[in-house]
């Protein structure tokens, strides 16, 4: 079988969870200082983009980081096109971890309008996917931002999202849609009653094998998505920690039988420059055998 067809298998058969690496400009300086890295070590993006690097490569070439409880990895642009141990990044992950590796593409969020946030328009697109597939790539990763419960801007997101999403699946990557829920919206689950009607909407309307990678904030309501996650055009359903603290989004997630963890901040809390490597190692082990955990063994 094509490496891309184990890949497809195993991201949808597997155990296991998505690792979100893919801090970009504006996230990049809170997840350094939660790093013990604060802005007065850097004077340029460059720099600052050379340290971010450096905390991903450590946890990425860690014993405890491998493909038997991570199945995929998102990254940002500059670390795809950056090394891992010298290798291009996406091929370490792939051939040396077993980790499945995705590219974030969109470029930020729009300004808020009917109560969301749309992706900003995204330049060469399809010029960037050619040259993630040369990468070594398997999909995407593209997020939007929902504030409130208004169903013309959580029409407007998915809108945007699943036409983009047609255009990733035409390159031969699969996307991951992610029209996150603020979780602290006043009307959170009003908003994700409307979110899942939306999906489940455009999902009809995907051909035989445009399949695609949902992730979604976690719900108010357990197991609130389950129809659209059993839809045959979806491969996988993950969740993004969005802001709750590693013990919460696990509790939540592991309330959620459908629902593996894709988390960012959730699963670098802990981490410091100033640890050791073996205090870095445990930590890290600690912090994926805890997702792992939320993400398989699931109550009720």
């Amino acid at each position: 079988m094509h490496v891309d067809g184990i890949q497809r298998e195993r991201m949808a058969n597997d155990a296991g969870f998505i690792a979100a690496l893919d801090q970009s400009g504006g996230s990049t300086p809170r997840a350094l200082a939660e790093y013990g890295i604060s802005k007065s070590a850097y004077s340029n993006d460059a720099e600052m983009f050379d340290l971010m690097h450096a905390m991903r490569e450590r946890m990425v070439t860690s014993a405890s980081f491998g493909g038997d409880r991570i199945l995929g990895a998102i990254l940002f642009q500059g670390t795809m096109d950056r090394s891992i141990a010298g290798r291009e990044s996406a091929r370490y992950l792939w051939d040396e971890k077993r980790v499945v590796p995705f590219l974030k593409v969109d470029q930020g969020l729009a300004a808020e309008r009917d109560g969301v946030q749309i992706m900003n328009p995204i330049a060469d697109l399809d010029a960037l996917l050619a040259h993630a597939r040369s990468k070594g790539v398997f999909g995407t990763k593209m997020r939007s931002l929902i504030h409130v419960a208004n169903a013309p801007g959580v029409a407007a997101v998915l809108d945007q999202q699943f036409r983009f999403a047609t255009q990733i699946l035409a390159s031969g990557l699969v996307p991951i849609i992610e029209p996150e829920v603020d979780i602290d919206s006043p009307q959170k689950a009003e908003a994700e009653e409307l979110l899942k009607l939306g999906i489940a909407d455009r999902l009809s309307a995907l051909g035989d094998h445009q399949d695609v990678i949902l992730k979604i904030t976690l719900p108010s309501v357990d197991n609130l998505y389950d129809e659209v996650l059993d839809h045959l055009r979806v491969l996988r359903g993950a969740a993004l920690s969005g802001g709750y603290s590693r013990k919460e989004a696990c509790e939540l997630l592991s309330r959620n039988r459908q629902l593996l963890a894709s988390f960012s901040r959730a699963l670098t809390e802990g981490l410091s420059i100033n640890q050791s490597d073996k205090d870095f190692d445990s930590t890290l082990d600690a912090s994926i055998s805890e997702i792992y955990a939320a993400s398989v063994h699931k109550n009720g």
